[in-house]
C-alpha cells in the first residue's frame, strides 16, 4: 500500500470509529428494558468472546502470555477496572436520559489528558493548552455552582477514560491484545452475573425476544470494532488529525440527546458547552502547531 493510500485508509478508519462511538447511545437505548448492570455484564462477556475469536484468527494468542509479567498484569488489572466502570457509567447515563452529560464527559476527556500529562508525566504546557485547561475547569465549576448540580457523570467518565489512557500509554501494549486481557479479567464476574440472572429467572437473555438476544450478543462487536478501527487509523494519520476528529463522537451524542430523545438543554449547559468548545479550539490549534514544529525539526 502506498503512503497516500495508507493515509487515506487511516482517515476512513478513524472516521468510522468516531461515527460509531457517536451513534452507540442508540444501540444501548434499544436495550434499556434491561438494567444497566446486566447490559454491562453482556457487553463485557460478548466483547471477550469476540476478542477471543479475533486473537485466534489473527494468530496473536501469545499475547495472553502478558499475564505472566507481574507489572503488566497489575497495569491491566487496574485498566480493566477503569474501562469496566467507564462502560457501566456510560450505559447508565444513556439509559437514564443523560446522554448530554455523557457527551460533556467525552468533550472534557482530551483536556483531562493534558492535566494528567502535566501532573504525572511532567509534560510542559504551552500557553494555549494551559488556557484550554483553565477554561474547561471554569466550565465545570460554572455548571456546579450556577446549575446547582455537580456534573459527576461527565467528570467520572472523563477521569476514568483519561487514567485508562494513561495506563495504556505507559504500559506500551497494543490496543486489541490489551483489551482482550482486560475483558478476560472481567469476564468471570460478568459471566457469573449473567448465569445468576438466568438461574433466578430475572435475566433478559433468552426470554422470548430474539431481537434482544441478538443485540446482547452483538454488543461485543459494537464495543470492540470501533476500537479496532481507531487503532488502525491512529497509526496512519497525524496526531493533530486524530485530536480534531475525536470531537465527532460527543458532538453526535449531543445532537442525539437533544433531537432524538428530547433531553433538555438548559442555558447553563449551553454556556458550559460553549466554554468547552472554546477550550477545544485552543487545544486543537496547539496540537496543529506542535505537529508542524515536529515536522520542521525532523
Amino acid at each position: 500500500m502506498s503512503e497516500r493510500s495508507s493515509t487515506s485508509a487511516g482517515y476512513i478508519y478513524t472516521l468510522q470509529a468516531f461515527l460509531a462511538w457517536g451513534i452507540l447511545p442508540i444501540y444501548w437505548k434499544l436495550l434499556n428494558s434491561a438494567p444497566a448492570l446486566e447490559i454491562l455484564a453482556h457487553r463485557i462477556f460478548w466483547s471477550f468472546v469476540f476478542l477471543f475469536l479475533w486473537l485466534f484468527w489473527s494468530k496473536q494468542r501469545r499475547s495472553l502470555g502478558l499475564l505472566k509479567q507481574k507489572k503488566t498484569r497489575n497495569s491491566l488489572l487496574l485498566s480493566s477496572l477503569l474501562i469496566g466502570s467507564n462502560w457501566g457509567l456510560y450505559i447508565y447515563a444513556v439509559n437514564s436520559n443523560q446522554i448530554i452529560e455523557a457527551s460533556l464527559g467525552y468533550y472534557i476527556t482530551p483536556l483531562m489528558n493534558i492535566m494528567l500529562g502535566m501532573i504525572v508525566l511532567k509534560e510542559k504546557l504551552d500557553k494555549l493548552k494551559l488556557s484550554a485547561l483553565v477554561i474547561a475547569s471554569l466550565s465545570v465549576l460554572y455548571l456546579t455552582f450556577d446549575y446547582g448540580q455537580f456534573p459527576w457523570i461527565a467528570v467520572v467518565l472523563a477521569v476514568s477514560f483519561s487514567v485508562y489512557g494513561l495506563i495504556k500509554k505507559t504500559a506500551g501494549i497494543e490496543a486489541m491484545p490489551a483489551l482482550s486481557i482486560e475483558t478476560l479479567i472481567l469476564t468471570p464476574i460478568a459471566a457469573g452475573f449473567i448465569g445468576y440472572k438466568l438461574i433466578a429467572g430475572t435475566g433478559s437473555l433468552f426470554v422470548g425476544l430474539s431481537s434482544m438476544d441478538i443485540l446482547f450478543i452483538m454488543s461485543g462487536v459494537a464495543t470492540t470494532l470501533p476500537l479496532y478501527w481507531f487503532a488502525k487509523g491512529a497509526q496512519r494519520i497525524p496526531l493533530s488529525s486524530v485530536g480534531f476528529m475525536q470531537y465527532i463522537g460527543p458532538s453526535i451524542m449531543l445532537i442525539i440527546g437533544i433531537v432524538m430523545y428530547d433531553e433538555s438543554f438548559k442555558q447553563e449547559q449551553a454556556i458550559a458547552f460553549g466554554l468547552i468548545w472554546i477550550a477545544l479550539v485552543l487545544y486543537t490549534i496547539s496540537m496543529i502547531r506542535n505537529t508542524r514544529k515536529n515536522r520542521i525539526k525532523a
